[in-house]
Parts: structure tokens; C-alpha cells; sequence
């Protein structure tokens, strides 16, 4: 139903063939507008007898946004967004600054279905990563063998960095598909592999199509093999890990603190349980700093947030964990203080004690506080001449506990 509120600001969906593929209802949307807000690719789609005035998008948009909707106001708004605007687009984010009862959406189809459609692909089989405003690392976390994943480009280079990407994962022999202007009159469709890549930049507007053949396969579960890591021996054993992950819980959009971070291992496979959880890792060495950088990269979470400094005091300024995790600094002086006080209610808290020192600062904190004590021990076995023994790993006490 077509709304009348100039409160309410209609954004219309548009794909790369333009005036022609938007739907009746989008034409009249737009045809009733007064002012239509949009990049300056889609502004141009735009035929000459839609008289409304056009408002290409600022750089940075998100700062600006609530000052341009309000500078129109009383004004009937169209917003005209990149195929489903819904879909990594500015109508989530229009719902987000002014409210979802604020915004009308038409929405067309997004260039990943028109991708699926092409290539016959089962798009609810197949990942879809989004590179337009995050590093080409992230899709490192999506690469498996056998995996259908369609990428969302950031621009014309970006075919190549993912080809250089996966040849440097060990998937030289992936096939890759890159899109180009679907939908309209320039469209176009190559094909290549990583290894092998050599296709000149072509238009911006792409989407790429991975087909991972075989190669090196990561496990989703918390564990990841210690080999994983790039560390100078400050890492959680692998048994270790899986145990404290399975106490931390991770579940979607929950932030992490990971203090004392040593090779970032906790953090990385806090981020790696699901796209939307997120991590803070807080590291006093320079040098592990980096590498908790590189490991993250790595394995395909670029986004986790590194912090240098040494706690309590480099806590100071961070976002309202929903868990923390304590693998250093235990002994420190106000360093469990200062996770408790900074835990949301209904936070989780998990600390490890490998020393008697900081075991006893558990053993004091769960008398006063309750929780769940868990000690664990790691064997593994290893030759012994012509034979095999239990090497014993340092026991680690793991104190959980809710506030």
C-alpha cells in the first residue's frame, strides 16, 4: 500500500538494468517523490521525467544520515539503494538510525540471487561474504573444501585479491566465477582459477562465485590444531581450548574481552563460532599483539580487535563485555576486580589458572563467589624410544562463573 507520511521515507530497490526492471510500484514511488537520496551510479539510472531533486550520498553516510533525513522533512523522501537494500544495503541501515516504522522498502532482487540464478547454484547451500566494506581476509573463514560461496565485491580489484587469497589457503585449483553488471545491458560472466588468475580488472560492480575444489579443511569447532597458530608458546593446548570454549559459550553478537590474549587463540575461535560474534583481545607484549593480528587474518577473522596495553588499566574505555576471559594477568592486582565490575548482568566470566599463585586467586574468588570449578589435565602421547608414552601437559584449573 502506497503511504502518504512524509514521515516515512520509501526506499526502492535497483538493479543494473535500471528504469526498466523496477516494478510498477517502484516507478510510482519514485515518480511521487520529492527529493531521492542514492549513490551517484544509481542516481544516474534515473530517466529525466523523475522531477524530484537528487541527493548523492556524502562520504562518510553514517555521520551524516540523521541530518539529511531530518533537513528534509516534510519533504516525501525516497531513498534508492543497490538491489535489495535489506541485504548488506542502506535500508538495514536506514531501519537502524531511524526506526523500521520510519522506512517503506520495494526491494529488487539482490545481485547474490541474480548470481544464484545463473549459475544454478542452491543459494540456501551456499555462504555469501560480503568484501565491500570488510578485509579480503575475512573469507578466509568460509573456505572449505567442496564450499559454494558467492562474495559481494568492493570494486574491481577484488576478483583478484580473492584469487590471491585462496591460491595462498593451498585452493590453487578453485574455480572461480566473477559477475558483472547482472541485470543489465553490460553483463558479463568469466571464468577462472585462483591459481592461475590472470583476468585485467573489469567493471566494479561484481559479484564472484567460489567453487572450492580440494585443500586444506579448518574445522568450524572450537580446537583448532595448535599448528594453526603462528606463537612463541604463549597458546592454549588445543583439549585445553575446547574446554574453555565450550565454559565461554559463544553464541551470535556477543562480545568478548580476552585478557592477557598471549597468541590470540581464545578470541580467534570466539569469532570463528559464528560471522556476528565479537571479540576484543588484550595483549601487554608488542610483539604477540602482532601476532594475534596475523592469526586472526589467518583464520579468517580479521575484525578482532586488538587493544596493546596490559590490564586493568587498558580495559579502561572498552565496550560492555557480555563474556570475559582471564588467561594472564590473574595475580595482577585489580585485574579480576575489574572484569567482575565490568561484566554485563548476566555475563559470563572464565578464568584459567595454570600456577599455584593464580590458582589461589581462583580458589579465594569461588569461595566468595560461587561458580563452577572444572581441573584438567592433557596426555599425549609421544615416542619413547621404540615405544609410546603419556607426555603430561601443565593442569589447568578452570574457574567459570554468572553474574
Amino acid at each position: 500500500m502506497r503511504s502518504e507520511n512524509p514521515a516515512v521515507v520509501t526506499v526502492v530497490g535497483i538493479g543494473a538494468g535500471g528504469w526498466p526492471g523496477l516494478s510498477g510500484t517502484g516507478r510510482e514511488a519514485l515518480a511521487r517523490a520529492e527529493v531521492i537520496f542514492g549513490g551517484a551510479r544509481q542516481l544516474d539510472l534515473l530517466p529525466g521525467d523523475v522531477t524530484a531533486r537528487r541527493r548523492p550520498w556524502p562520504a562518510p553516510l553514517l555521520p551524516a544520515l540523521p541530518g539529511l533525513l531530518e533537513s528534509e522533512a516534510g519533504h516525501r523522501v525516497a531513498v534508492l539503494a543497490s538491489g535489495d537494500p535489506m541485504f548488506h544495503g542502506i535500508g538495514a541501515t536506514l531501519a537502524r538510525v531511524a526506526g523500521p516504522d520510519r522506512i517503506r522498502v520495494i526491494p529488487h532482487p539482490s545481485s547474490v540471487s541474480l548470481a544464484a540464478a545463473r549459475l544454478g547454484w542452491d543459494l540456501a547451500r551456499t555462504d555469501v561474504v560480503s568484501l565491500v566494506t570488510a578485509p579480503v581476509a575475512t573469507l578466509g573463514r568460509a573456505i572449505n573444501p567442496g564450499r559454494r560461496i558467492l562474495v559481494l565485491a568492493r570494486g574491481a580489484d577484488t576478483p583478484a585479491e580473492v584469487a590471491t587469497l585462496l591460491a595462498a589457503r593451498g585452493y590453487p585449483e578453485t574455480q572461480i566465477t566473477v559477475l558483472e553488471q547482472l541485470g543489465g545491458a553490460g553483463e558479463r560472466i568469466v571464468t577462472g582459477t585462483a591459481g592461475d588468475w590472470a583476468m585485467p580488472a573489469g567493471d566494479p560492480l561484481n559479484v564472484i562465485a567460489v567453487e572450492c575444489g580440494e585443500g586444506p579443511a579448518i574445522p568450524l569447532v572450537a580446537g583448532l590444531p595448535d599448528e594453526a597458530y603462528e606463537t612463541d608458546g604463549q597458546l592454549t593446548k588445543r583439549e585445553v581450548r575446547a574446554v574453555t570454549l565450550a565454559a565461554l559459550a559463544p553464541v551470535p553478537g556477543a562480545l568478548l574481552w580476552d585478557v592477557g590474549a598471549g597468541s590470540g587463540s581464545i578470541g580467534v575461535e570466539w569469532m570463528r563460532a559464528h560471522p556476528a560474534c565479537r571479540a576484543i583481545a588484550i595483549e601487554s607484549s608488542a610483539e604477540r599483539v602482532a601476532t594475534i593480528t596475523a592469526n586472526a587474518a589467518r583464520l579468517g577473522v580479521p575484525g578482532l580487535r586488538v587493544v596493546h596495553g596490559r590490564a586493568p588499566g587498558a580495559l579502561d574505555g572498552l565496550p560492555e563485555p557480555d563474556t570475559i576471559f582471564i588467561g594472564g594477568g590473574l595475580t595482577r592486582d585489580g585485574v579480576l576486580d575489574r572484569c567482575l565490575t565490568a561484566l554485563r548482568p548476566g555475563g559470563r566470566l572464565v578464568a584459567n589458572a595454570v600456577t599455584v599463585e593464580s590458582e589461589a586467586v581462583v580458589a579465594g574468588a569461588y569461595a566468595k563467589l560461587g561458580g563452577e570449578l572444572t581441573r584438567l589435565t592433557v596426555q599425549r602421547g609421544s615416542p619413547v624410544g621404540g615405544f609410546t608414552g603419556w607426555r603430561s601437559f601443565m593442569p589447568v584449573t578452570i574457574w567459570t562463573v554468572s553474574r
